[in-house]
C-alpha cells in the first residue's frame, strides 16, 4: 500500500482485515471484516448498506451499487433484528476496488490521507482476536445502526480494536462521520478571519488546520473517551439497555416512504 492510497490486491487478503471499497462518485465507502474463505461481516441497516430513514437517502442510495435480486448462495441474510451480515467477497465489493483500513499509523502518515475512513491512530488486536469478535456479532448484532454514531466503520473499527466511544451522545468512531462534519466545521471556524485578513491563501490554510486538527483529534487512537469492552459485554449492555444507539433524529426532514 503506498501512502495515499491503500489498494490491495486479493492475494494480499488475510482473515482479520478491516478492508473497505469507495462506492460511486466516492460519495461514501462501505467497510467490513475479511474472515477468509472468501467471506466478510460487515453492518448494514437492516441489509442495506447505508441509510438515516430520511429523504437523505434518496441521495445516499443513489450511490448504493445495483444488486441481481436474485439471493446470493454464497451470502447470508441479516438476522431478524439487527443487520450484522456476512457476504461473499464479491457482493461486499459490488465492482468496486479493494482496500484495506491501516492501523497503528503515524501522525503524519494520518493527516497525509485528508480523506477520514481510510486509517487509524489505534492498535489492531490480533488477528484471531478481531475474527472472534466478527462472528460474535453476526449472531449477537452490533445495536441499532445510526450513520454518524454506529455505521459500517464503527463495526470494522470495534472489531480490530475492542474500542467503544462510551458517552453515545458524542461522535463515534467513523473518520468518514468525522469529515463529513469537519468540513463545515472548519469552514464555520475560518470565517472570523475575514473579519482580521482578506488573504484567501491564509483563510484556506486556517480552514485546513481546523480540518486536520479535529480528524486527528476525533480519532478512535487519539480519544480519551473509549474503553476496551468484550463483544458479550457489548451485547449485555445493548440487551440491558445499559448502552443505546438509536437511529439520527432528523425530524426536520419528510421520512422516506419505505
Amino acid at each position: 500500500m503506498g501512502l495515499l492510497s491503500n489498494r490491495i490486491g486479493r492475494s494480499s487478503l488475510k482473515p482479520g482485515d478491516h478492508i473497505y471499497s469507495w462506492r460511486a462518485a466516492y460519495i461514501y465507502a462501505h467497510h467490513g471484516i475479511y474472515i477468509g474463505d472468501n467471506k466478510v461481516i460487515h453492518f448494514t441497516r437492516r441489509g442495506q448498506e447505508v441509510g438515516t430513514g430520511t429523504i437523505l437517502d434518496h441521495i445516499l442510495v443513489s450511490s448504493i451499487p445495483n444488486r441481481s435480486p436474485v439471493p446470493c448462495t454464497n451470502c447470508t441474510p441479516p438476522s431478524e433484528g439487527h443487520g450484522v451480515v456476512s457476504s461473499c467477497l464479491d457482493c461486499f465489493l459490488a465492482g468496486g476496488i479493494l482496500y484495506r483500513f491501516e492501523y497503528a499509523v503515524s501522525p503524519a502518515v494520518f493527516l497525509a490521507k485528508a480523506r477520514g475512513g481510510t486509517c487509524t491512530l489505534a492498535v489492531s488486536d490480533p488477528d484471531d482476536i478481531v475474527v472472534q469478535r466478527a462472528n460474535y456479532l453476526l449472531m449477537n448484532g452490533f445495536g441499532c445502526y445510526n450513520v454518524f454514531k454506529n455505521n459500517c466503520e464503527d463495526f470494522a473499527i470495534y472489531c480490530k480494536t475492542g474500542l467503544l466511544v462510551v458517552d453515545q451522545s458524542t461522535m463515534g468512531q467513523s473518520g468518514q462521520a468525522v469529515s463529513i462534519i469537519g468540513g463545515p466545521l472548519a469552514a464555520v471556524m475560518s470565517t472570523p478571519l475575514r473579519l482580521v485578513t482578506t488573504n484567501v491563501y491564509g483563510m484556506v490554510a486556517t480552514a485546513v488546520g481546523v480540518y486536520c486538527a479535529s480528524r486527528y483529534a476525533a480519532d478512535i487512537g487519539m480519544r480519551t473517551d473509549v474503553m476496551k469492552v468484550s463483544a458479550e459485554d457489548l451485547t449485555t449492555r445493548l440487551t440491558t439497555g445499559l448502552l443505546q444507539v438509536v437511529e439520527p433524529n432528523l425530524a426536520a426532514l419528510p421520512p422516506t416512504v419505505s
